[in-house]
């Protein structure tokens, strides 16, 4: 039998999880699972210790983090509505389990290998014995409640919905403070204390927030804005997803049978919609950087090549190309392939625009604000929540070192130009 099981964490200090509750002895089954012991190996922030040499933490202590957060969160809903106790066991179960799916270097994986972690969660919920047995031992319909809660589009109403997988969730909560913690920034230092106890139900069953709570969301949408701009978007992951993506893609088309690769790593480069569960359990970081460093010193070019720039940080460059024009984006990139093939390297490997978009608030999809009266999206509470409604979209030009000089030269001729016309 367990006794107390303490996991002492830099964000939330001593997380103590208590064998004389059940839901709490199903939380430490499940973490003693094959499935989960594995996100030990998946970093959290995926190539960002490329930037911040500090990102070197997991979905392990992640996933154990959003679970105190969400026993926090019930802690205080069941003070105001003792009958929210029913929830506790897929409230807990889904808190923990909700990365179970990532690949390797997580979100990095879902760009490269196009799987997605929620699809994947809910698969191994119901898929994998060891879990999906655990769940049932306590309620036979515990992994599809929890299952539902990843993928359903129809659930925004449910209160487990919001704190699982809404706009402001758990996962948030946890990820920003110990993102922020991790990259050694300040941008995410959340006040969840005056969040939690700002929560409340509204009259329609779901969560919502008093007005006193409304300047801790502001706070922490404001935070998470900056952290997707400085930390999750930074132009190094960027350049490091392309590299992977070319890599990856460039065996498909035309190094199947020229390079090793093991059976695992094959069936997730040319089997992705066919994956099996053992599959996808056996990959991790450890396989990805094996085969990266044994293809660094055993691949024929371009394979080759790419791998050591990822392994040894000798990557591509980036810049900002937000400013341009299409018309001025595609001549420029038309210069840049110009320019690297002079160096007899691949203009369609070594070079490119790579886009990104970052997703506003989306005030649909989260708590709303409950005064007492009336209850009102937040976006319409707060006029600093709408501004960040809007989205927002960033273009890189990836090209290599060697042309830089070139490059820099290029964009203040293009600016100049604009600025004549």
């Amino acid at each position: 039998m367990y006794k107390k099981r303490i996991f002492h964490d830099p964000i939330h200090k001593e997380i103590v999880i208590d064998s004389s509750k059940d839901e709490e002895v199903m939380i430490m089954e499940l973490i003693e699972t094959d499935a989960f012991q594995r996100l030990r190996r998946i970093k959290q922030l995926g190539t960002a210790s490329l930037v911040f040499h500090g990102a070197e933490s997991s979905r392990f202590t992640h996933s154990i983090g959003v679970f105190c957060v969400a026993r926090k969160i019930y802690r205080r809903l069941v003070e105001i509505d003792p009958k929210f106790e029913t929830h506790k066991f897929t409230l807990f179960g889904a808190a923990l389990l909700h990365d179970v799916g990532h690949g390797p270097l997580s979100h990095t994986s879902e760009q490269v290998f196009t799987h997605n972690h929620e699809d994947w969660s809910k698969l191994l919920i119901n898929n994998h014995e060891p879990i999906n047995s655990i769940l049932r031992k306590y309620d036979v319909t515990l992994p599809k409640k929890i299952g539902e809660l990843f993928s359903s589009k129809n659930l925004i109403s449910h209160p487990l919905k919001t704190l699982i997988s809404s706009e402001i969730d758990c996962d948030r909560l946890d990820y920003l403070l110990r993102d922020s913690y991790n990259t050694g920034t300040k941008y995410g230092l959340v006040d969840l204390e005056r969040i939690i106890s700002a929560l409340t139900f509204s009259p329609d069953g779901g969560i919502a927030i008093k007005p006193k709570g409304v300047i801790a969301i502001e706070h922490f949408l404001i935070l998470r804005n900056i952290m997707y701009r400085t930390i999750y978007n930074h132009r190094i992951n960027e350049i490091c997803t392309w590299i992977l993506e070319n890599i990856f893609r460039k065996i498909r088309s035309e190094f199947n049978n020229k390079i090793w690769i093991d059976e695992c790593l094959k069936s997730w480069i040319f089997n992705p919609q066919s994956l099996d569960v053992k599959n996808f359990l056996s990959n991790d970081d450890i396989r990805l950087y094996y085969h990266l460093n044994k293809w660094k010193d055993e691949s024929p070019k371009p394979i080759s090549t790419l791998c050591e720039m990822f392994i040894n940080r000798s990557l591509l460059k980036a810049a900002n190309i937000n400013f341009l024009s299409n018309i001025d984006k595609l001549e420029l990139l038309a210069f840049a392939r110009q320019k690297t093939a002079e160096f007899n390297s691949d203009p369609t490997l070594f070079c490119g625009i790579k886009e990104k978009k970052f997703n506003g608030f989306e005030s649909n999809n989260s708590l709303k604000v409950w005064n007492g009266n009336t209850l009102k999206e937040l976006d319409r509470e707060s006029p600093l929540i709408k501004i960040l409604t809007q989205n927002q979209e960033n273009s890189l030009l990836i090209y290599p070192s060697c042309i830089q000089e070139d490059i820099s030269a290029k964009i203040i001729h293009l600016k100049e130009n604009s600025k004549c016309d």
